[in-house]
């Protein structure tokens, strides 16, 4: 089969991670018989500095025209220390979900046995925690309106705002994932304070009889960030809102002991787009020692869920394990000899 791939970089590490990604791929295009055509675009901060514009229309229509969309990073020191710059990388990302109509992103949790040590918490705690958020992507306070600062610039406001059908729509997808684990739901919500909270908890016990299979626990947000990390085990799909699922999930990567080694993945009405969760991480860009582990777990969910390649992207995750289990790592988790990005790569795919 032939398949189309766009591929936006980004900045800081973005290329050098997406190359070996690129790697694992075209040897899984030569074991499995498929051909990928890789086609790159620019985002972010290098979209800005080429364009003017953090998100062109040509990344927009090649990331239309593509079934598939791999993605680095995004991030630049020069824009992060400029609080009245005008033009933000981080726009592109926001642009990008709205334009592509990435409504949900999924995070999977899992713990690898090789680095267990590495976490900040009791093996006890996090060995066999496999769990994932499913986080609202293209509503809530990053883009609700009203937003902005009074004339005299000293009030500032950010207004959060739901409809029942986004609502609906990503429930949908938490209750999807939960038929396919062990049919547990966590529906995170602070509906004690917020009425989109309540609107939230309305319309998924309005949807409960539809998936009679799944049970479904409501969790106050602080009360979930707590049990995450007492119990991150009793954990199986959880889904909440944008604002909520993004400190969640970055909250829950720490678990791991690595956040170079959590793919994600945003799923919408056009072209899906995956990604590591880490940001672009510019002070190892250009260095070859940043960790490729987490964008290659990404290019295995692309394999996985907008291709349908189950068998390729399970022989991806496959060589990602045995390239731990033998120490072919780099060095933000090596416990001996550090390995470089490239030489990860070559290995994951030489190993395919």
């Amino acid at each position: 089969m032939d398949y189309k791939i766009g591929v936006l970089p980004g900045d800081g590490i973005g290329p050098e991670i997406v190359e070996q990604a690129i790697k694992v791929l075209e040897a899984i295009g030569n074991k499995f018989g498929h051909r990928f055509e890789f086609t790159q675009g620019l985002v972010g901060a290098a979209a800005i500095d080429h364009a003017g514009n953090p998100f062109p229309d040509e990344s927009l229509r090649l990331c239309m025209d593509s079934d598939a969309v791999l993605f680095g990073a995004i991030g630049d020191p020069r824009f992060d220390n400029d609080p009245r710059a005008k033009v933000r990388p981080e726009q592109g990302l926001l642009a990008m979900r709205k334009e592509l109509g990435l409504y949900a992103n999924i995070r999977p949790v899992t713990t690898f046995r090789s680095l267990i040590h590495q976490s900040p918490l009791r093996a006890d705690l996090v060995e066999g925690t496999d769990f994932v958020v499913v986080r609202e992507l293209t509503g809530g306070i990053y883009f609700g309106e009203p937003r902005g600062r009074s004339e005299d610039q000293q009030k500032a406001y950010d207004t959060s705002v739901y409809t029942r059908e986004e609502i609906r729509r990503i429930a949908r997808v938490g209750f999807e994932y939960a038929a396919r684990r062990s049919k547990r739901l966590t529906v995170v919500d602070k509906a004690n304070v917020l009425a989109t909270s309540r609107l939230w908890r309305e319309t998924v016990q309005e949807m409960e009889p539809d998936y009679p299979d799944i049970t479904v626990e409501y969790m106050f947000v602080d009360n979930a960030a707590m049990q995450i990390i007492q119990w991150p085990k009793k954990f199986d799909v959880m889904v909440t809102e944008n604002m909520f699922g993004d400190i969640l999930s970055d909250e829950a990567s720490v678990i791991t002991g690595s956040l170079g080694l959590l793919p994600s993945a945003s799923i919408g009405i056009h072209t899906s787009v995956f990604e590591p969760i880490h940001g672009s991480y510019p002070q190892a860009a250009g260095k070859d020692v940043a960790n490729p582990l987490a964008t290659v777990l990404s290019a295995a969910m692309l394999l996985d869920v907008s291709l349908n390649l189950t068998g390729e992207a399970m022989a991806v995750r496959d060589v990602v394990d045995r390239s731990m289990d033998e120490g072919i790592v780099t060095e933000d988790i090596a416990a001996g000899k550090a390995y470089r990005t490239s030489q990860v790569g070559e290995w994951l795919a030489a190993n395919l």
